[in-house]
């Protein structure tokens, strides 16, 4: 690129924009969105993307609402003279329904795909839920890169727990849990997660588990009601387990979530800050910038 890209933050991911810019290198971008007051969304870009790159960051917890003011960016940019659009999103959601489970279901991964596709020229996300699809290839059409947590979660780790033991709610949390217990040198075990509804879970935890001399420490990709990890928590504790430290990549926290972590006997709770809350304490921008580098110097060569 002959001039550095111009970074614009969407609502809700400010929180990492004068980082990211930092690292990337790029430049600030001013974009004002807001809302009519019959809900409509309004988009004005108040630094041109005229012949630039351009960068869109937008964290897209509360998918729903954040999803047409992204697009009209992305669309205005293009309408704009902009030379590309990249959408660095941290937290992508709808990859969780990834097939149709029952009847007549949406396959929203396939469908979220195709209209990022349409609207960007690359993306990169962080730690996306590629439980059955094998890569971004499988679910977009432009180039994408996939930032990975793990580093930064195994160093959180050991700075802050001593002799800690790793464990995974389930078998879709092993990708995470063993690389992260990789980078720490510390053992791990992921257990059989049958769920019942969106709040009632079961996990089968070996009666025979020893936790003697080690911190438990729970990880898991994306945490919305904490009914998995408040299970897990309350099965490690029938174990006389001290309280588990929980780690989080992608915390969608409704209002109720601390309470019940709490109520099942947590100790501390983190997360990345891929969606902004107060447990943000694992910061994910080198991660990020290290997939967009990436990601360009693919699309210069």
């Amino acid at each position: 690129m002959t001039r550095p890209p111009l970074l614009y933050a969407l609502p809700g991911s400010h929180h990492l924009e004068p980082t990211l810019r930092q690292a990337l290198s790029a430049d600030a971008g001013e974009l004002e969105v807001s809302a009519f007051p019959d809900g409509e969304s309004y988009l004005r870009f108040q630094t041109s993307p005229a012949g630039q790159d351009i960068i869109l960051l937008a964290c897209l917890n509360d998918p729903d609402a954040k999803f047409i003011p992204l697009l009209f960016a992305a669309k205005t940019a293009h309408d704009l003279g902009a030379r590309s659009v990249g959408l660095i999103a941290p937290y992508m959601p709808y990859f969780r329904q990834d097939v149709a489970f029952n009847p007549g279901e949406s396959v929203n991964a396939r469908h979220i795909g195709a209209l990022l596709s349409d609207s960007f020229d690359w993306v990169v996300t962080l730690d996306p839920h590629l439980h059955r699809l094998s890569s971004l290839a499988d679910v977009f059409t432009i180039p994408g890169q996939v930032a990975q947590s793990a580093d930064a979660i195994a160093a959180w780790i050991q700075s802050h727990v001593e002799t800690p033991m790793l464990f995974g709610p389930d078998a879709e949390s092993e990708q995470w849990v063993s690389a992260i217990a990789n980078a720490c040198d510390a053992p791990y075990a992921v257990f059989l997660k049958t769920r019942h509804d969106s709040r009632s879970v079961d996990i089968d935890v070996p009666s025979g588990l020893s936790l003697s001399g080690y911190t438990p420490v729970i990880v898991d990709d994306i945490v919305s009601t904490g009914g998995t990890l408040g299970t897990l928590v309350s099965e490690l504790r029938r174990r006389e387990s001290p309280p588990p430290v929980c780690c989080v990549v992608h915390g969608l926290f409704s209002e109720e979530t601390g309470k019940r972590l709490s109520a099942a006997g947590a100790g501390q709770v983190v997360t990345t800050t891929s969606v902004p809350h107060p447990t943000n304490a694992i910061d994910i921008v080198p991660a990020l910038a290290d997939a967009t580098d990436k990601v360009f110097s693919t699309l210069k060569g």
